[in-house]
Formats: C-alpha cells, structure tokens, sequence
C-alpha cells in the first residue's frame, strides 16, 4: 500500500462467515485479496453455533469468526478492520473509500457485508444480547428447550418466529402494538398456542441472564427475549453502483453468487434468508470462485 491508496485484485467487504470464507478461496487461489470489514460487527459475533457440520458441541460465534480471520491471513488475504464510507465504478473496476481515508481501487468486489438487525432500544437491551437477547429466532430456538421465551414485533419475522419457537419452549409470547401480517400467519399463530400480548416494551430485566420483561401495563417471566423487527441490507452501498435489490433490500444474485454488475457479486444474509452461518459460508465459497473465474477471463 502506498500513502493511503491500495490496488487489489478481490475486494470482499464484510467480515462475517460469508465475507471470511470468500477471503480464504480467493487468496487460496492466488489472487490479490483484501477483507474490508470489523468481525465485532457480524451477527455472529454475539451469538453461538452448535448446528454446523462437523463440529461437535457449542461455539462462541466470536471464536468462529477468530479462526476464521486466521485462516484468511494464513492463504495471504489483507484484514483492513475498517468500515466502507463509499463505493464508486472507475475505469477497470471499482473504487472504494474507508473510514480512516484509504482509498482501495479493485478489479472485484465481493458484498458479504450482512445486515444489521434494528434494536429495541430499551433498557436491558444491549446488556442481555447473548445472555437471552437474540435477534435470530432459526439461529437460537433450541437453546430455549422447555423454557418461556417473549417474541417482540409487528410483522411476519416475529410471527413466524413465534410460531417456530413454539415447538421448542414450553410457553411463547407474541409482543406487538399492531401485528400486520397475512390472515394464514395468523391462524398459524392461533393454532400454536403463542399467547399474544399488546403493548411496548419498557425494559429487559435479569440477572446473570434475562428473567423478565417489562412491557407497559404488566410484567412477563421470561428466560428469553427474540427481537424481530426486521433489518435493513447493503441498501446504501450496493444502489451506488447499481447493483439490483428486491423489494426488502436484499441483493438478488444468480446460480454463481453474481449480481447485475459485472465484476460484483455477493454472499450470506444480505442475499436474503434464511440467516444461517452453512448458507454464508457456502455462498461465501461460489462467490469467491465466481470471481476467480471473471478475472481469468477478463484480465
């Protein structure tokens, strides 16, 4: 890198299992390789894994992430723990700026940059996440076996998350000041015995982990809390060079991770659901190739 300006071959912005895993193929392969992006920032960094092939037991998703960084530098990838500001087309590819004025110039961008679920906002919140808070209803259920767990939201994310935790807890609330959502949702809802309360919530409260909810007119005995009030996407940085989005912000791909733009192509949950570290890093791995391929026929 001269000064502040930095020319690679693979750029991949994101730093969860997606955004990893595309790192260590396109250096595997002996491409200039640079990973923009913070693993503190990922999802997966406040959650834990105990459903991915071939490893026993329960991770921390932060030590899933760590390794994962490991071996990205270990094949010859550059780490930049940097945010993107701005994303720009040039001449042969694109440009990118980060929050500390480095200006990467690329011949490919991999976006693997995730999504960022929308908080509460509310007292406890932030201090129960992994110790009761969770944002991923598929990713965390079956750690709630037998337990009572509140579901906080308006929409078919919180709905159809009650209604999966339902065959995991003994006891699901559905908390919502105006649930909106389709009438078969809601008969699915009826049907699994989720106990429907209306109001905002106040506060999470607890001890070394959650043991209640505070909501406006009453107070709910709950060992788990899932926050589902949707999340928002690569929106910002993938409209700047025109990369097409279907109409929840997610960024449409075909069969080989590619986007409309050629030379960009994306991976992981800012493709859409289902929100899962196999489907990541799976997608992570064919955008990664896909990209290889691109620059062996166009350069």
């Amino acid at each position: 890198m001269a000064g502040n300006i930095l020319s690679t071959e693979i750029l991949v912005i994101g730093a969860g299992p997606a955004g990893l895993q595309a790192a260590i193929h396109a250096a595997r392969n002996r491409f200039r390789t640079v990973l923009v992006g913070k693993i503190r920032y990922s999802g997966l960094a406040e959650a834990h894994i105990e459903n991915y092939c071939c490893i026993d037991g329960v991770r921390r998703g932060l030590e899933f992430l760590e390794a994962g960084v490991d071996q990205a530098r270990k094949f010859g990838a550059e780490i930049l723990e940097e945010e993107v500001l701005d994303i720009s087309r040039v001449d042969g590819g694109f440009k990118v700026e980060t929050d500390s004025g480095i200006e990467i110039s690329t011949k490919t961008l991999i976006l693997a940059t995730g999504v960022r679920k929308n908080r509460l906002g509310v007292k406890g919140e932030s201090e129960y996440v992994g110790k009761g808070v969770s944002y991923c209803v598929e990713c965390d259920a079956n750690f709630f076996k037998g337990k009572r767990v509140a579901v906080i939201g308006d929409g078919s994310a919180a709905a159809s998350g009650a209604v999966l935790l339902s065959a995991y807890a003994e006891k699901v609330y559905l908390v919502s000041v105006g649930l909106d959502i389709s009438e078969r949702l809601r008969q699915q809802l009826e049907s699994s015995g989720v106990i429907f309360l209306h109001g905002r919530v106040r506060e999470i409260q607890g001890g070394e982990t959650v043991k209640r909810l505070i909501l406006e007119e009453s107070v709910v005995d709950v060992d788990g809390v899932f926050i589902e009030l949707g999340q928002r996407g690569a929106v910002e940085l993938a409209s700047k060079i025109g990369v097409n989005l279907d109409g929840e912000g997610f960024i449409i791909t075909g069969k080989f991770q590619e986007t409309n733009v050629p030379g960009v192509f994306a991976a992981g949950d800012v493709c859409g659901p289902p929100f899962q570290v196999a489907k990541a890093v799976g997608e992570g791995c064919v955008a990664a190739l896909s990209a290889v391929n691109y620059l062996k026929k166009t350069v």
